[in-house]
């Protein structure tokens, strides 16, 4: 049976999309720690990231280094956190967060609840930025 982020990706789930190309695809977590948390995923469904070829990791790094400058151009932050857990999803992801400390990074934080307008926003100003 395909990942809940397969089934993304085929749009048969609806995202907020910030990104995509043949390879990768960026959308906004539904459950955010912060406004513009960011998952960025391989397209080619594979559980762990470390069983990732190499040429897909890096392409996979390279890929959410874009989307992060995008997330900085747009949401007031210090940095762009970067987190790899990887088991509430069996699809490799990392998660981008933009973050003024440490504690903006925490997963066991309560999540923010936003409106679907404010995730459409967000997407938006995010994928505008990204290059």
């Amino acid at each position: 049976m395909a990942s809940i982020f397969s089934r993304i990706i085929a749009g048969e789930i609806p995202s907020y999309k910030i990104a995509e190309d043949e390879r990768y695809y960026a959308f906004l977590d539904i459950n955010p720690l912060v406004k513009g948390h960011t998952l960025v995923i391989p397209k080619k469904e594979i559980d762990d990231l470390f069983d990732l070829d190499d040429e897909l990791l890096g392409g996979l790094i390279v890929f959410a280094k874009r989307v992060a400058k995008a997330i900085e151009k747009t949401i007031p932050c210090n940095r762009v956190g970067v987190a790899v857990i990887g088991l509430e999803v069996p699809h490799a992801h990392v998660h981008l967060a933009p973050i003024n400390g440490m504690s903006d990074i925490n997963f066991a934080r309560p999540k923010l609840k936003l409106s679907q307008a404010q995730f459409e926003d967000i997407a938006q100003r995010i994928s505008a930025n990204f290059e």
